[in-house]
């Protein structure tokens, strides 16, 4: 996927032509934070310091990331459009300059309904913390939560929307709410199987059934990511390890579900990347950063194809 090579701040309208067609039979005010609140921690791929900072900003900008660490600090929206690669992580980018790793920020922000946000980063991906979103939720409850003048509106879903591609299968339903459900289904694996999960995302159930959850990989993924020179900044600090039917974690699994709770707590953050919020139940099963973004894209679609109410 190529990367956009243009930007403007002020990015909110173009998406909210692109989507006048759509339904929207809802509107709420729009939020920021009502202070600046920063992190520091490590990035799980350079396993470098990141420092990171979450700043107010005004009514239209929506949420975007700033590289502090080069030349004329860079600014990337946090949109599906400015996605270019979702191998292993998502990730933003503008021409050369590129921001990995963005889900699990996204998330939190998604889940608590900020709209419009400056994230600096002083590297090419935020800390990576617990592995989760935890840290990030911190971050949001520290500054405390502003509503603005202006408001935003709230899309429904017309009709299913669905993708597939062999094993792995998404459908977005008509639904009052906000809902995801997956499954995780790993056969070869004795430890992890299947897992089941159906929640609805508000700030409450976020942060008390999805925040905590971390990364987790199997062992073999593992060994294959530190070879190209990856996850420098991996430990059992920040992530789960399978490997035949143990599980490593150093304080023990936060749920006995925790890895199909890591992957909706994903799924948040990629289809924060519509840059609204969309009232659907998402059913998944398998589902990964590649396929939440083609999803994504498939809703948008589905709204600009709809007739105004």
């Amino acid at each position: 996927m190529m990367c956009s090579r243009s930007i403007s701040l002020k990015f909110r309208e173009n998406i909210l032509t692109a989507v006048t067609k759509g339904v929207s039979t809802k509107t709420r005010y729009q939020r920021t934070l009502i202070k600046e609140v920063s992190y520091t921690g490590i990035g799980i791929h350079t396993g470098q310091c990141v420092h990171m900072r979450f700043l107010p900003a005004e009514s239209g900008t929506g949420i975007a990331f700033r590289r502090t660490d080069l030349p004329d600090f860079p600014t990337i929206p946090a949109t599906v459009r400015y996605v270019c690669d979702t191998a292993r992580c998502t990730t933003i980018g503008i021409g050369d300059v590129h921001i990995h790793t963005i889900e699990h920020v996204m998330a939190a922000l998604k889940a608590y309904k900020i709209d419009n946000l400056i994230v600096e980063v002083s590297n090419l991906e935020p800390p990576v913390a617990n592995g989760g979103s935890d840290a990030f939720v911190k971050m949001i409850e520290e500054a405390g939560i502003k509503e603005l003048e202006e408001t935003i509106p709230i899309f429904s879903i017309p009709h299913p929307v669905y993708w597939s591609d062999g094993d792995i299968h998404l459908v977005a339903l008509p639904y009052d709410g906000f809902k995801i459900s997956y499954t995780l289904d790993y056969p070869n694996s004795p430890a992890l199987k299947s897992q089941y999960r159906s929640i609805t995302i508000t700030p409450e159930t976020f942060k008390n059934e999805l925040s905590l959850c971390r990364t987790f990989s199997l062992y073999e993924e593992v060994s294959a990511l530190m070879d190209m020179g990856l996850i420098r900044g991996g430990s059992l600090d920040n992530a789960v390890i399978i490997k035949g039917d143990v599980i490593f974690s150093k304080e023990g699994l936060h749920f006995q579900d925790e890895m199909v709770r890591h992957k909706i707590l994903d799924m948040v953050g990629d289809l924060s990347l519509i840059g609204y919020d969309i009232d659907a139940h998402i059913i998944a099963v398998k589902a990964g950063h590649g396929s939440n973004f083609e999803l994504a894209k498939k809703i948008l679609q589905a709204l600009k194809m709809e007739k105004p109410l």
